[in-house]
């Protein structure tokens, strides 16, 4: 996420807290969701399916969505994550007509970022009846006291609460800022201490991680099955390390995939879900072609 994203969230409310009632349409009788992707299999040596986070091309989407997503999927990937941008999570569709031509296109809606702070009832709602597996908070940003941070992770566990209800799960996605000392405590791992496995998971920003210093795969290894979702996004190996936005295509940065998503898969993670948020040389479109390519042919180290 970059500086006008942040911008976006914060202004939108991101930061509170959100009430999320969510119906049990489109449920099976085991709790998982009918509309629901598969998720990838465990120790498979690749990965099979993939997806795209669409703030990756939020432009392009903005202008053709439905465009847009056929090129998507002419890319090879079967999955997409939504965010809640001017046209709503599902760009200006109905929900119903939101699935219905991602069925058309031989694609799955997994997940949404949202801003929990507004109409969070309804849009849980929608997002139970066509199958999404998971509403996703994106950015909470940096907090003053460790108290901050146990007030969201209260709210998280009551989020999930609410979603275990209704077949939905409830996940946060981090940023670097999760990482950085508060009151002698990393954020993260106090999240992870105080949040109920059985409610909330977490979607794993790897490049988030490495540009906090921190080590994906000893993160993914600390705590297993709870990072459930991941954003594959490489780090240009050009930039100095006190640098936030500087992601690259998947392949020509620091970042070694082949051993990171290994470790992830082996801890649990069932969803993979490319983002880019720079294209120097680039546009998103012939980015977000290359990193299909990219995940297309990779094999674990």
């Amino acid at each position: 996420m970059n500086h006008s994203r942040r911008k976006f969230f914060q202004y939108a409310g991101a930061a509170a807290a959100g009430a999320l009632i969510l119906p049990n349409w489109g449920c099976k009788s085991d709790g998982t969701s009918s509309g629901a992707a598969n998720a990838t299999p465990a120790n498979t040596g690749s990965i099979p399916q993939f997806g795209l986070q669409l703030w990756s091309v939020r432009d392009d989407m903005a202008k053709d969505p439905k465009g847009v997503l056929k090129q998507l999927a002419s890319f090879g990937y079967k999955q997409i994550e939504s965010f809640e941008g001017e046209q709503g999570m599902f760009w200006g569709m109905t929900n119903t007509e939101f699935r219905k031509y991602m069925d058309d296109l031989g694609m799955s809606a997994i997940a949404s970022h949202c801003i929990i702070s507004q109409n969070f009832e309804k849009k849980a709602e929608q997002a139970a009846e066509i199958g999404l597996r998971y509403l996703i908070c994106p950015w909470m940003g940096p907090q003053k006291t460790m108290d901050d941070w146990k007030k969201i992770a209260d709210n998280f566990n009551s989020l999930g609460e609410t979603c275990k209800k209704y077949g939905l799960r409830f996940a946060y996605h981090n940023h670097a800022y999760s990482f950085y000392n508060t009151e002698g405590q990393t954020p993260q791992d106090f999240l992870m201490a105080n949040t109920d496995p059985e409610l909330v998971d977490f979607e794993m920003d790897i490049y988030w991680v490495a540009t906090a210093g921190q080590s994906a795969v000893e993160y993914l290894q600390k705590y297993p099955n709870r990072f459930r979702l991941g954003h594959v996004k490489d780090r240009s190996k050009t930039v100095a390390d006190d640098v936030a936005d500087a992601s690259c295509d998947l392949g020509t940065g620091a970042l070694d995939y082949s051993k990171i998503l290994k470790a992830a898969q082996d801890a649990g993670m069932q969803y993979f879900i490319v983002e880019q948020e720079l294209w120097e040389g680039s546009t998103p479109m012939k980015s977000a072609q290359a990193n299909a390519a990219y995940m297309s042919k990779l094999v674990f180290a």
